[in-house]
């Protein structure tokens, strides 16, 4: 029987799933947007249930596509949104409050009183991360200072946390296994990248129970079975978040390799080895993946808004109708026209990592038109993306003569062009740039022999299309200064507070 690999790629906005066949192509899909819960400003939740319901409901619906069955799987690799923090009680499955998502602001002034306390160095030494509302540890303990009988109930050692990957293992196994993997776990501000392990002095800062935590796995190996909800048993073998599977999936195996992804936010990854490096930019060092006993690490930018421009576009000013409408709106103008719009709607991430900045739109004339206003938001994903590569070059001491990038803003080619330009170096998009559900297809395939080693899956990289840069150096500088400028007035904003 042909056998195949499906991947779980939950997301922030939406739940897919995607059947991938040995070559790496994908053959079904099937997709389902959630709800988007914004209870106060600044506050962004979703409804755990509702994201394991619509991710089962898709994993059916993608194998029902392919005209598979069950039995044609060999494999489930899970790849999600990271830092999204679901906290549930172990006797009912039942979650204690909303998932409070990545870009959640709630604990904001909580992490600079970490900060003004002294504790940001010794976070970074251990963690590679800088205290920010970004990461779980904060949403964690938010919800057990917050949620009535919540405290009481970890004493008793009744609370689970985890991040979405644990949460659908949990439900896949009907509370069976309660794990995470080194990718994941790199990402609560709880985890040593070092040792490799929870880390007790993180824990009792951030009031935190040890036996709430899932335990730690490699990104790729048998971790079970499922329960339900298909009707035979599938092996699930591979996890990573959403941005390592997408280096993974970019194969950007060599230390040096650099890949963006285009989502909901922007995240520019480089692999650099098996050592960590301390980052003097601003930039987060993370664990890439585990295979076997070698870890491998990257330097991270995150950047908060990227596509969700776009849908702040279509759902918030309602310029156009549907996301694909944007590239045709901005490109009735050859530029912005000095325009420049910092979509900082949730902070300013790396390099800046301001969490108080707000979004704004500088430069605007009786002239400007919303083609000009959509023009200088698909411009502001590009000039967020050079700040994190100037700030790894800077860091990892090596030159970055190309980008590899994926996600679903590779479509559009104006951006891709743009981004080049900016650079000044090449942009080079794949045929498949579903590279986070492939990545974790990948690793769910190696641990179950479906690819033989990791070479045999790098034959299968190829390339749709290189974007190179078409203007000159000198123009560049000049743009690239007024985004500065730009910059400068949404921190300023911030900054009267």
């Amino acid at each position: 029987m042909k056998k195949f690999i499906l991947a779980f790629d939950q997301g922030t906005t939406s739940s897919r799933a995607i059947v991938f066949d040995h070559d790496g192509l994908p053959v079904a899909t099937a997709q389902k947007e959630f709800t988007q819960i914004y209870p106060e400003p600044g506050w962004v939740e979703h409804d755990p249930e509702e994201i394991w319901s619509t991710q089962a409901g898709v994993g059916m619906e993608a194998i029902f596509k392919a005209g598979l069955s069950a039995n044609h799987i060999a494999a489930i690799g899970i790849t999600n949104q990271r830092e999204t923090s679901v906290v549930w009680d172990r006797k009912t499955g039942q979650p204690l409050y909303n998932a409070i998502v990545w870009q959640d602001r709630r604990t904001a002034d909580y992490c600079d009183q970490l900060k003004k306390e002294g504790y940001g160095q010794m976070i970074l030494n251990k963690t590679g991360l800088i205290p920010d509302a970004y990461f779980s540890a904060t949403k964690i303990k938010w919800i057990l200072d917050h949620v009535e009988g919540a405290r009481k109930l970890a004493s008793k050692g009744r609370l689970a946390f985890g991040t979405i990957d644990s949460w659908l293992i949990w439900n896949l196994t009907r509370g069976k296994l309660h794990v995470t993997d080194v990718s994941n776990a790199s990402r609560t501000m709880l985890f040593n990248i070092h040792t490799l392990s929870w880390d007790a002095e993180l824990l009792d800062l951030f009031d935190i129970p040890a036996n709430m935590l899932p335990e730690v796995k490699s990104s790729s190996e048998l971790y079970c079975h499922t329960v339900g909800p298909f009707p035979s048993p599938i092996p699930i073998s591979g996890i990573a978040g959403d941005q390592q599977s997408a280096l993974f999936g970019q194969m950007c195996i060599e230390p040096g390799m650099v890949k963006n992804t285009y989502g909901t936010g922007c995240f520019m990854m480089m692999n650099i080895g098996n050592q960590p490096i301390e980052s003097k930019s601003k930039l987060l060092t993370t664990v890439a993946w585990k295979i076997g006993s070698e870890t491998t690490y990257a330097l991270e930018g995150s950047i908060f808004i990227g596509g969700a421009v776009v849908q702040w576009l279509r759902d918030g000013l309602g310029i156009i109708r549907v996301s694909n409408d944007v590239e045709k709106l901005a490109a009735k103008v050859k530029h912005s026209d000095g325009v420049y719009f910092v979509p900082a709607f949730a902070g300013l991430g790396a390099p800046y990592w301001n969490q108080h900045a707000r979004g704004t739109l500088t430069g605007i004339t009786r002239g400007t038109s919303a083609a000009h206003i959509a023009r200088a938001a698909i411009d502001s994903i590009a000039y967020q993306t050079l700040e994190v590569l100037l700030a790894m070059q800077k860091d990892s001491g090596v030159s970055i003569t190309e980008l590899r990038v994926d996600g679903g803003a590779t479509v559009n080619n104006g951006l891709l062009q743009f981004q080049a330009d900016l650079l000044q170096s090449d942009v080079i998009r794949p045929q498949i740039t579903e590279t986070t559900a492939l990545g974790a297809a990948y690793l769910a395939g190696l641990a179950v022999g479906y690819w033989k080693d990791v070479h045999e899956i790098k034959k299968q990289w190829k390339l749709d299309r290189t974007f190179s840069p078409g203007i000159h150096a000198s123009e560049t500088t000049l743009l690239i200064k007024g985004w500065h400028r730009a910059v400068r007035a949404a921190e300023a904003w911030a900054g009267e507070e």
